[in-house]
């Protein structure tokens, strides 16, 4: 069965007083996928995330939603959690939780029932009497997270999920966002700048910088693209020696001496029509290689080299 559009933005645009945010972005987000929202500040990422959760709406272009137009009635099929977090603090943990679930249209039943499982599950469940002023940040996080999955929405959006949270809390949200996907078949996007989720989590993502998309795909894909024949090596030798063997045959791009000084690293780029069996044969004449392998991109360095290559903008 094929898979269908979970979201499909096509040609928006969005102003405000003057300021195009958005500049014609098109988008695709497959069903039951990871998809990650990336981009620096003021790249348009939060104005996209308000259309989808109908904060405000395009001036130009359009947004479907599993296949229909996207109307306010799909909010109920939409999961929440902000960059922005904020609970009321006079109220009681599991009060809190149980009116953000109602507001989801859940019984006072099912919520509860719920909610005690979720709790339980990321280790809040010793609050649910305790007053939301008595909650560290992290755990506040947490109560807020539940109450934006809780209801199992189709789409969950979260706007950088992980922040404030150590390194144990943050492994156990990101297996939550797993399970949440592969249980429920929920589709998830994810506006983060960390490039660790990234990797761990998204099937594709979308590079958003000044109101356009300038790059989008699977996560696969554009880290082949962006190898463009590069290649990581490890010889023994000097460095002289061996940029002396490649030659016209590749471009030298970074070299690191080992712990042991007899053995180095390298990271080289083929030059145009040359295969890699072929420089292997050529260089192995006067280099001890020992190892030969694609350079291994990762995000981070896709984000970076992107945006640093972008014309200045005047």
């Amino acid at each position: 069965m094929a898979q269908q559009l979970a979201v499909e933005i096509r040609n928006v645009v969005k102003e405000y007083g003057g300021h195009r945010a958005l500049k014609g972005v098109s988008l695709e987000v497959m069903e039951g996928s990871v998809f990650g929202l990336l981009g620096p500040n003021g790249a348009g990422k939060t104005t996209l995330i308000r259309m989808l959760t109908g904060i405000t709406a395009p001036d130009q272009g359009t947004i479907g939603f599993f296949g229909a137009p996207w109307t306010r009635e799909h909010i109920r099929s939409v999961g929440y959690l902000p960059e922005e977090r904020g609970l009321y603090k006079s109220m009681r943990v599991g009060e809190q939780a149980l009116y953000l679930a109602r507001l989801r249209g859940l019984s006072r039943s099912e919520a509860e029932s719920r909610l005690r499982s979720w709790f339980e599950r990321l280790e809040v469940d010793g609050w649910w009497n305790r007053e939301v002023a008595d909650l560290s940040k992290g755990m506040a996080q947490k109560v807020q997270f539940i109450a934006a999955v809780v209801h199992q929405p189709r789409l969950l959006i979260l706007d950088e999920p992980l922040s404030g949270f150590d390194p144990i809390n943050a492994q156990r949200i990101r297996e939550a966002i797993l399970a949440i996907r592969k249980d429920w078949g929920t589709t998830v996007l994810l506006s983060t700048h960390d490039m660790g989720s990234v990797e761990e989590l998204c099937d594709a993502v979308a590079l958003l910088h000044h109101g356009e998309v300038l790059l989008t795909g699977p996560v696969h894909t554009l880290r082949e693209q962006a190898r463009d024949g590069r290649i990581a090596v490890r010889y023994r030798g000097n460095a002289i020696g061996f940029a002396d063997a490649i030659g016209a045959t590749a471009q030298l791009l970074s070299s690191q001496l080992e712990e042991d000084p007899h053995f180095q690293r390298a990271v080289v780029q083929l030059a145009p029509g040359m295969e890699l069996p072929e420089w292997i044969r050529q260089v192995s004449r006067s280099v001890d290689l020992w190892s030969v392998a694609p350079h291994a991109t990762t995000m981070r360095d896709i984000f970076i080299h992107a945006v640093q290559h972008l014309p200045s903008q005047a």
